[in-house]
């Protein structure tokens, strides 16, 4: 495994896919009874956006620093502050964002006292930084495995409320089919689970595929959001990304329909951009 998110880290992938994990734990949140969250590709938590691996890309810019570039609407304040406050903490304020909250460093400060996480990450030195980060974290289980391989021995989790985060690297080929074979056995483990998967978007058939084999699983509550920031290319270019949401918070559609316009004139680059809300089951 070669992947390394500090290329990407805070790009507008991530702003997607994060403000929606952050309102699924919200959400599971309402309810004082305990959960925990399995992130099985968690990578190292914390990422310096000054650093030079981040600077080769500089994705971040039209990224999260689009988001923070001017002020958030008042009407989606509510929904978009725990996301932004965890991130203007870490920055001390400033407008200019240097540090970003990866999927377990963003989702443990969301966590009560009676939550838990559980981080399970590959690669070896992005584990033993994932496990700096968290060392002492009594509320934080850090594992050094493969996170598909060793889900299914976690689930269903003891607190028996989970939310489950899929974000694989696709760096390999056969990544959307080892999406669907990974969600069907956890499924049948832990059916009453909330699953979100991250996938990207490079080719409009290769996406169809997907969604049909989705389908056919005959899994119910099956929510598709996708955000597309330009036109589909011809090139191996990402021009979105999207998320699969197994047994959706059934608040979440509905507050990603008032976050979309914003998003999309934030992060959109050309008029083709959009975010689609969809049912598959």
């Amino acid at each position: 495994m070669n992947y390394r998110h500090i290329y990407h880290a805070g790009n507008f992938a991530d702003v997607f896919k994060h403000i929606i994990v952050t309102r699924i734990v919200e959400y599971l949140k309402r309810k004082e009874k305990a959960f925990r969250v399995i992130d099985t590709h968690a990578g190292i938590g914390l990422y310096d956006l000054s650093s030079l691996e981040a600077h080769k890309t500089g994705e971040w810019r039209e990224g999260v620093q689009q988001i923070f570039s001017t002020p958030i609407p008042e009407d989606l304040k509510a929904l978009l502050h725990p996301w932004c406050d965890i991130i203007d903490a870490l920055n001390k304020g400033e407008k200019e964002i240097v540090f970003y909250p990866g999927s377990p460093v963003l989702i443990r400060q969301l966590l009560r006292k009676q939550d838990r996480l559980t981080a399970i990450e590959l690669h070896n030195e992005d584990y033993h930084i994932l496990a700096q980060n968290f060392a002492g974290d009594y509320q934080t289980k850090v594992l050094h495995l493969d996170g598909w391989l060793s889900l299914n021995a976690h689930l269903p989790p003891k607190e028996k409320r989970g939310f489950i985060l899929v974000d694989p690297p696709f760096e390999k080929t056969g990544e959307f089919s080892r999406l669907i074979e990974g969600l069907m056995k956890a499924y049948r483990r832990f059916s009453g689970g909330i699953y979100a998967l991250w996938y990207p978007v490079k080719y409009d058939k290769e996406i169809e595929s997907f969604l049909y084999a989705l389908y056919q699983t005959g899994i119910p509550k099956i929510l598709q959001l996708e955000m597309r920031i330009r036109k589909s290319s011809s090139l191996p270019t990402m021009n979105g990304s999207g998320m699969i949401i197994i047994n959706p918070p059934y608040l979440l559609e509905e507050e990603m329909k008032k976050i979309s316009p914003f998003l999309i004139n934030r992060l959109g680059q050309d008029e083709n951009a959009k975010i689609t809300h969809k049912w598959l089951q």
